[in-house]
């Protein structure tokens, strides 16, 4: 008889106080009928919250002793709090996904399926429901078709957070990934090993609203980008010696035409959206370099990536 493996539910947490109920029964229903072949438990990673989810999973914690919640000291963001969950957690297997249902429990025995079949990193792609605005739909699409366009590491359209990993790839980033602003689909990517993607449809949120702002998923993609990327920094390069070219032709021929019609060109409506077009992509790009530099300064400085400020439940 084999010795019965252990199973850690990841769940990033932000200001969920009318939906943790909901979810950990649905969890808790879909894991209790895989008590027979694994040992689990949850682990809440809450992100310093607005509302009373701290209260919620206090009193969650001390009902259901397999609950165990991460009470991070500020607000690290999505990815930190995910971070955090896998740097606490020794389970054999590692499901991470977010607690408004968004990411369907059920799915978990697919995904379990996957891994037995000897894959250790077994990701989602998100079929997105017709009924999600347009401009939300085809923004997700244009994403994932610049990072494929950027990147060396390719991502599906759709793909998700919500994910399983073996104990061999969590120990990878326990141990060697370490950088400030971690982009976890690229890089759970990136490290190889067998993986293989299940698709699943999000089901329809009936309470709370999504976290991620516009602002937020601009930052997301900029992140990605950067993690994975150094094709922006080129095409500023290229584009520079483009427009130098330009300029340069332009002043060849007011010089020449300065001396062949014996007087000043007109052209002064050209100078102008030259002079504005340069402005423009310089600024554009110092932003782009900016971005980068950024990231080099986060690096630099070495904080943490995070600060627990309570755990519960653990041993």
């Amino acid at each position: 008889m084999r010795e019965m493996k252990t199973i850690e539910i990841l769940c990033p947490v932000f200001n969920e106080e009318e939906i943790i109920d909901t979810f950990y029964e649905a969890l808790k229903k879909v894991l209790s009928s895989l008590s027979d072949q694994y040992s689990w438990s949850v682990l809440f990673i809450m992100d310093r919250c607005t509302d009373g989810t701290g209260q919620v999973l206090d009193s969650l914690s001390q009902r259901e002793s397999r609950v165990k919640v991460l009470k991070l000291s500020s607000r690290f963001g999505h990815q930190m709090s995910l971070v955090a969950g896998i740097d606490h957690s020794s389970a054999d297997i590692l499901i991470m996904m977010d607690s408004d249902l968004q990411h369907p429990p059920s799915l978990i025995p697919s995904l379990l399926e996957k891994y037995e079949s000897g894959y250790d990193v077994v990701y989602t792609i998100r079929e997105e429901p017709k009924d999600k605005s347009f401009f939300k739909r085809y923004g997700s699409k244009r994403f994932y078709t610049l990072m494929n366009r950027l990147s060396e590491v390719k991502l599906n359209s759709g793909e998700a957070d919500f994910r399983l990993v073996s104990k061999k790839v969590a120990h990878i980033f326990q141990s060697q990934i370490r950088e400030k602003n971690q982009f976890l689909r690229g890089l759970f990517r990136w490290v190889g090993f067998n993986s293989i993607g299940v698709k699943y449809s999000p089901a329809e949120r009936t309470i709370g609203e999504s976290k991620y702002t516009m602002s937020r998923m601009m930052r997301f993609a900029s992140a990605g980008i950067v993690s994975f990327s150094k094709k922006p920094l080129q095409y500023a390069i290229y584009s520079g010696i483009i427009f130098s070219g330009l300029g340069l032709l332009s002043a060849t021929v007011s010089f020449v035409s300065y001396f062949v019609t014996d007087q000043i060109p007109s052209g002064w409506t050209t100078l102008s959206i030259l002079v504005s077009v340069f402005g423009g992509m310089q600024m554009f790009f110092l932003g782009v370099i900016g971005e980068y530099i950024g990231a080099i300064f986060d690096e630099v400085k070495d904080r943490p990536l995070y600060i627990v400020e309570e755990k519960i439940n653990f041993e």
